[in-house]
């Protein structure tokens, strides 16, 4: 870069002989001088090349760290701030807010700092020509500073609402893809079009914006460059005619001049970029704003737990004096089945949250084979339990990668898992068995086949509690079959906890509990609960559900 900066006051003492020279019709002078300016600017140009691609490397390794530690915030959230979180925006702000960011800091060294100090050192040259007619020139620089930092303000407040209406569009186009089967179902298909076009035009009104106060910018700030090089012209005549400035220095002086137009130019665009960036910044910092799990010290790890869960006393709120489990006192025994039941918003799932760690209780404690889980490692204590959901989500991969899950686990591991989960059959009539590749959320699956791969996904490495949250109501009656077989087998010898909202899937539990607005209200076998007056029966009678 130094190289690089320092050849510019070089030309322009070589253009204030050559320009003479022309004049004087000396063309093997002017040859010389030709000859001594493109080596110069081969020197120049070689020393632009390395300083380029030297600076390439650590701005993309910044905007990878960046990358890299934002994500991995992302997945340190606290859970029940997750569901406020747009995949949308998130996506947009690690792929274009991120990406802008490491452009700036890249035309910050590439670009930005060799203007800066070719500015410097063609000013310093110009003093040295002429000190007087420097300061001159130089009056034209605050107006042209002030005016391209009102601009920039200008321009950093509409990127930021250029921005937003992307992330307001990358969003709408995930909900579109995701939900392309309701959409479809619903004839839905002018709404969604409508609301799309709505934002898509909110979007190029906000791109335009900036771009008007762009294009506004550049002609003002050239009016204003033309006007000062006039004037100097004007002076620099006026100082030849009074004998205190050489024609051949007046040249190289105006050379100089010439020099100092590029530089202003970028730094003036390159100024409005770094708002843009900095309207990119803020976004990338508000991700950091999401509360973060603590990271865990000092925490006991274990080698296998038995299944014994306690309850005691446990009270959880989302938000303040808003409470959404009430003092729940539960015993679930080793190898026990025990079933959750109520309304919606009963509390059922909050119940699982909490022995997954993935929230905390506000009062009580919750204990598993006699140990508080908060000395447990959440990582540790996850690994001993598995979760079946309702509708699992699949990542994209080959089967047997996609039931490991990045475990150390090996082929035959996941075989026994898969014929435990009644997944094995299946899998050996797929063109590439264990190696056939899943596509993105399953589509190449049936509910079913994608369930019982989600059981053995759940069950590999033999965890001692499984965690089952209505895991066959969103199947038909042959699919439903299948994967009940499967969770059968997964769980014999572990303590299971169920969520139902079908209950025909309880009747067999060892344990009923009944939730009512976040309160055990009961608990007991199918029988004991039908045959009382409660809400158990009236849910029974609701789905038509009698005594076996």
């Amino acid at each position: 870069m130094i190289v690089y900066v320092s050849c510019w006051p070089i030309l322009a003492f070589v253009a204030g002989k050559l320009i003479p020279a022309i004049g004087s019709g000396d063309l093997l002078n002017v040859s010389r001088i030709i000859i001594s300016a493109l080596f110069i600017f081969l020197i120049q140009k070689l020393a632009q090349f390395g300083q380029d691609v030297y600076i390439a490397e650590p701005s993309l390794e910044i905007s990878e760290v960046m990358r890299q530690k934002l994500f991995s915030n992302i997945h340190k959230i606290k859970m029940n701030f997750v569901s406020n979180i747009s995949a949308g925006d998130i996506t947009y702000r690690l792929t274009e807010d991120a990406d802008r960011v490491s452009e700036v800091i890249y035309k910050t060294f590439q670009d930005t700092l060799p203007s800066v100090l070719q500015l410097l050192a063609v000013i310093i040259y110009m003093f040295y020509l002429d000190w007087s007619l420097t300061l001159s020139t130089l009056v034209i620089a605050p107006i042209i500073i002030i005016s391209v930092n009102k601009f920039g303000k200008r321009v950093l407040r509409a990127s930021e609402k250029s921005q937003e209406s992307t992330s307001d569009l990358a969003d709408l186009i995930g909900e579109s893809i995701n939900g392309i089967s309701t959409i479809r179902a619903f004839a839905a298909e002018k709404w969604i079009k409508d609301r799309f076009n709505k934002r898509l035009r909110n979007n190029k009104n906000a791109k335009y914006k900036t771009l008007k106060l762009l294009a506004f910018q550049y002609p003002v700030v050239g009016f204003i460059e033309a006007l000062g090089i006039l004037a100097i012209l004007g002076l620099g005549t006026l100082r030849i005619s009074q004998g205190l400035l050489t024609s051949a220095e007046f040249s190289s002086f105006f050379a100089a001049i010439i020099m100092l137009i590029d530089p202003i130019s970028h730094i003036s665009t390159n100024f409005n970029e770094y708002k843009q960036a900095e309207a990119s910044l803020k976004r990338l910092k508000m991700i950091n704003l999401e509360p973060l799990e603590q990271e865990e010290k000092n925490l006991n790890s274990l080698s296998r737990i038995e299944g014994k869960i306690d309850f005691k006393n446990v009270s959880f709120e989302y938000k303040k004096n808003n409470q959404v489990l009430k003092d729940i006192t539960l015993k679930i025994s080793k190898g026990q089945v025990v079933a959750f039941v109520g309304a919606s918003g009963a509390g059922k799932s909050t119940m699982m949250a909490l022995i997954l760690k993935f929230i905390n209780p506000s009062t009580g404690s919750i204990h598993i084979d006699n140990k508080d889980i908060k000395s447990i490692s959440s990582k540790d204590l996850r690994t001993k339990i598995a979760l079946v959901q309702q509708q699992p989500y699949l990542f994209s991969g080959q089967i047997i990668e996609v039931i490991k899950m990045g475990r150390k686990f090996s082929e035959e591991d996941v075989i026994k898992s898969a014929k435990i989960a009644n997944a094995h059959n299946f899998i050996e009539k797929l063109p590439s068995k264990y190696k056939t590749k899943i596509c993105e959320r399953g589509t190449n699956l049936s509910g079913g086949q994608i369930q019982r791969i989600a059981i053995a996904r759940a069950i590999l490495g033999n965890p001692s509690i499984l965690l089952l949250d209505e895991a066959t109501s969103a199947l038909d009656a042959e699919s439903e079959a299948e994967v009940q077989k499967g969770l059968n087998q997964a769980m014999k010898n572990r303590t299971v906890i169920i969520i139902a909202h079908r209950l025909s899937t309880t009747q067999e539990a060892d344990k009923i509990v009944v939730f009512d607005k976040g309160k055990i209200i009961d608990s007991g076998r199918h029988i004991d609960l039908f045959n009382k007056d409660g809400i158990y029966k009236e849910l029974c009678e609701k789905q038509l559900i009698k005594v076996t």
